[in-house]
């Protein structure tokens, strides 16, 4: 039974006593597995476009952005840097002050000196223990030197945000993901001499975000010759899943309910905010030097370019049924079209007559679009390309997390097995209709797909309640386009050891 306190938790929140239930009943009762139709595959849900066919999509790029095209791009960096540094923290707070031969902070400090932030390490080193970090290495005293890089009395790296890290070494100095963010916006989303950004950013890191740019905005916009609009906004209160314990009572401390952030998914509510047209998606820590980029610029152009051409044709379409200009040989055009592009699958379809075809096609289409990059599948995390059953009996293209597969479906496992292809995070979407206003995103979610996990809270066990998705359950009834992309254009940092790899060294 709610208590007074808990009415004003959720008033301040901007969440109902309805949502309130809903939560607690999800815990309860779970959430559901997908029906997979198949793994998507090229020939099978993935576009794999001919040189000719990318060429053809960049160029129509390059005339929407010519045009003065309205184009944003929409970056999640509210993530803490502590899971880069998870190793460190291990170390660090183990008894030995020598690392393991072999082990992640074994070979981070064997290649010191290519780290971008080494010469601020080596600073902090002196200023704390009057030894540069070289020395302490040389020395054995190592872990001191992993305790100036990620704790607060030191540079604070495990404590930061990841976008304000030095990712990359230049010779004029590093850069964080969010100046390689803005650079990479210059190269691919400027129009009329403009580039915007928005970031996602947590609120007790919000100032911190706001110095870097007011600090590097002006030098980026000399070099890349563009100005920038850059806007931030934090996760939404109302977007907050309440915990409960393991028996799906209301978890409680000090008498009061507990609130988690309900995970990516409940960005869609910021992206609801946004007023651009076309939304780049792509996550902060997924960048590369200037001398790696070229890769990147040119399939970010791809995608952008074939979601245009594909808007271009279903804009088409939506006219000529909002028209009546239409018979029975081009309800099964445009079918054919939805089929080929998007992979829809509806068996009752063939069962409808001339009007619901309409109507049916004109809901269809009229829906929010996006292309999305998929690399093929060389050991990297990330979810998965899938067909779907979706719940009005369709099928189409969805971006599944394995958690939402039953793994104790033999057929589905062994769909799993066979998929070719990983979501990076690479996303162009198109969130206007053709009257030019802003779809509905969150009318176009499926509340079905989040998923629970087990947490804990000073030492007590809980479950915690994850929204959908963003690109995943929170784009579910968008129409989605999947195009092979080149295993170039994902460069994660997972940690802090990524950023030896050669694709972060320039």
């Amino acid at each position: 039974m709610l208590q007074p306190e808990d009415i004003l938790t959720l008033e301040a929140k901007g969440i109902t006593e309805e949502q309130l239930n809903a939560m607690l009943s999800r815990f309860a009762k779970g959430f559901p597995y997908l029906t997979i139709i198949d793994a998507a595959r090229p020939g099978n849900g993935i576009t794999v476009l001919a040189p000719e066919q990318e060429e053809a999509a960049r160029q129509r790029w390059h005339k929407y952005l010519a045009d003065g095209g309205d184009v944003c791009k929409f970056v999640p960096a509210s993530g803490a840097a502590s899971r880069m540094f998870k190793a460190l923290f291990e170390f660090v707070d183990g008894d030995s002050d020598i690392a393991a031969p072999g082990s992640a902070v074994d070979k981070l400090l064997a290649d010191f000196d290519k780290l971008p932030f080494a010469a601020d390490l080596d600073a902090t080193c002196r200023k704390l223990y009057d030894t540069g970090a070289r020395e302490l290495i040389a020395d054995g005293q190592q872990k001191k030197v992993i305790a100036a890089l990620i704790k607060p009395e030191g540079m604070n790296y495990g404590g930061l945000p990841k976008g304000l890290l030095k990712f990359h070494s230049y010779p004029g100095g590093s850069r964080t993901p969010l100046e390689e963010q803005l650079t990479e916006g210059a190269q691919t989303a400027a129009t009329g001499g403009m580039v915007n950004l928005h970031f996602t950013v947590s609120a007790n890191h919000r100032k911190l975000f706001e110095e870097k740019l007011a600090e590097v905005i002006p030098d980026t916009e000399k070099r890349t010759g563009v100005k920038f609009n850059v806007s931030l906004s934090e996760q939404k209160p109302s977007t907050d899943t309440v915990a409960a314990n393991p028996d799906n009572t209301p978890f409680r401390e000090d008498g009061k309910l507990l609130f988690r952030p309900g995970g990516h998914g409940a960005l869609i509510d910021n992206l609801n905010d946004m007023e651009a047209t076309v939304v780049f998606i792509k996550n902060i820590d997924n960048v590369v030097p200037d001398s790696r980029r070229d890769a990147t610029v040119r399939y970010k152009e791809v995608i952008a370019g074939y979601l245009i051409e594909l808007h271009d044709t279903a804009a088409r379409y939506l006219e000529a049924l909002a028209a009546g200009a239409y018979n029975e040989s081009t309800l099964d055009e445009i079918y054919s079209f939805m089929r080929d592009k998007f992979s829809l699958h509806d068996p009752s379809f063939v069962n409808m007559d001339t009007a619901h075809r309409a109507v049916y096609l004109h809901d269809k289409l009229d829906r929010p679009m996006r292309v999305c990059g998929m690399v093929r599948n060389e050991g990297e995390p990330g979810g998965g390309p899938f067909i779907a059953v979706n719940p009005d009996g369709s099928a189409s293209l969805q971006i599944l997390e394995s958690h939402q597969i039953d793994p104790s479906n033999e057929e589905y496992v062994a769909k799993m097995k066979t998929a070719t292809h990983f979501n990076p995070v690479d996303l162009v979407c198109y969130i206007k209709d053709r009257h030019g206003n802003n779809f509905n995103l969150l009318g176009h979610t499926d509340p079905a797909t989040g998923f629970i996990s087990s947490k804990s809270s000073h030492g007590k066990e809980l479950k915690a309640l994850e929204l959908p998705g963003l690109w995943n359950g929170a784009m579910s009834d968008w129409n989605t386009a999947f195009v092979e992309v080149p295993i170039d254009t994902f460069n994660p940092v997972k940690t802090v050891n990524d950023l030896l790899r050669p694709a972060h060294q320039g």
